[in-house]
């Protein structure tokens, strides 16, 4: 089994998750601090580019 078939689709649901919350938080203001807001965004942004990076980088062997 292929660690990147398990770890890019885990990264990428965990990003697209940070980048919701992050969103979240950027429209209702009153929910949560800037550095949280600027963090979840930024850290989701990275997991879901990587782990898109890592789909585009699996060769179909077959």
């Amino acid at each position: 089994m292929n660690f990147k078939k398990i770890f890019g689709p885990f990264l990428s649901i965990l990003g697209l998750g940070s980048l919701i919350y992050g969103a979240y938080l950027f429209l209702e203001p009153d929910k949560g601090d800037w550095k949280i807001t600027t963090v979840s965004l930024v850290l989701g942004f990275v997991f879901f580019s990587s782990g898109l990076g890592l789909l585009k980088s699996i060769k179909d062997e077959g």
